[in-house]
């Protein structure tokens, strides 16, 4: 599953990361990207990205970038632009296979437009984000390895549904399901790999803190997902730990309406265990930072506000 369910927007983490004027020329290029595209798809684009977007991924690009470089290039928004396209290509077809008819407060792409119209666009994003990179073939292999990752990722989580495993196995899924992701925007920021373990475990946390947060019914992510996961029998971080326990390892084996509120208050009671896996995961996106940036600060600074997205408000 992509963990953006939310319709909460975090903007309160642009200006504090001191990257509005960046995050102004990733709109800008978004919207002249929009303008030119097939008039079959524009309506439906458009509705996708009128809801906005966290941005965390092109955070994390600008803020390695920063650290590596001291500056946001016109590439590094332009590569930002192409894994934009691919988060919300995830994002149409998560919904799809969520059931979702809601994102962000509004409807989905396929609840307004059909599966049909929702699974062509969500191709085109693919495709259209490989032509705005087809000139840079370290990019085009980096977006083929989230490709194939992502789509590996998906499988396993949906063939590992009501499946009752630790931690250890939580770990494996978000690493590839949203850790992938921000190891390949820490790449493309400045075509090196100095930066992917702390790309992979800034998005383990924000992996994470979405859980956590969908447990709590904070508003820090958006209106949760934490009802659909209960449902599908997701291995979510407070699942994996709230296992453990025979009893709620047999509801999760089954989830029904019937204990739906059970599993619930089985995970809320983990959340103090879940909490220390969000700081252990904070920690290692932090040691990689003071490794291997030439100013670690910027990646600091994301790493601490990332992790507040698993605190209740």
């Amino acid at each position: 599953m992509n963990n953006d369910h939310g319709a909460g927007r975090a903007d309160w983490v642009i200006p504090e990361l001191g990257f509005e004027v960046e995050t102004e020329r990733l709109r800008q290029a978004i919207a002249d990207w929009l303008e030119g595209t097939d008039p079959e798809m524009s309506e439906a684009l458009g509705w996708q990205f009128l809801a906005g977007s966290k941005y965390f991924r092109p955070l994390t690009m600008f803020s390695c970038a920063r650290a590596q470089t001291g500056e946001v290039s016109d590439r590094v928004i332009r590569s930002a632009v192409a894994l934009e396209l691919f988060h919300n290509m995830t994002l149409v077809v998560d919904d799809i296979l969520d059931r979702s008819d809601t994102r962000r407060g509004k409807a989905t792409m396929h609840a307004r437009f059909g599966q049909l119209n929702a699974l062509m666009t969500s191709g085109y994003m693919t495709a259209e984000a490989y032509r705005m990179m087809a000139d840079d073939a370290q990019a085009v292999r980096l977006l083929s390895e989230l490709m194939t990752r992502l789509g590996a990722a998906e499988c396993a989580q949906w063939r590992l549904r009501c499946q009752p495993l630790g931690v250890s196995d939580w770990r494996k899924l978000a690493q590839e399901d949203t850790g992938s992701m921000f190891e390949v925007a820490a790449c493309l920021a400045d075509r090196s790999e100095a930066l992917r373990l702390y790309g992979r475990y800034l998005g383990m946390l924000y992996h994470a803190c979405d859980d956590v947060s969908d447990v709590r019914g904070t508003d820090a992510l958006g209106e949760g997902g934490g009802d659909e996961d209960i449902r599908d029998g997701i291995l979510t971080l407070p699942a994996a730990i709230a296992t453990l326990d025979k009893d709620v390892r047999e509801m999760f084996r089954k989830p029904d309406a019937s204990n739906y509120a059970a599993l619930a208050a089985a995970f809320r009671a983990v959340l103090p265990e879940a909490e220390a896996e969000l700081d252990i995961l904070a920690d290692q996106a932090r040691d990689e930072a003071i490794k291997n940036a030439d100013d670690p600060a910027p990646l600091l600074a994301l790493v601490d506000r990332t992790r507040l997205l698993g605190n209740k408000v």
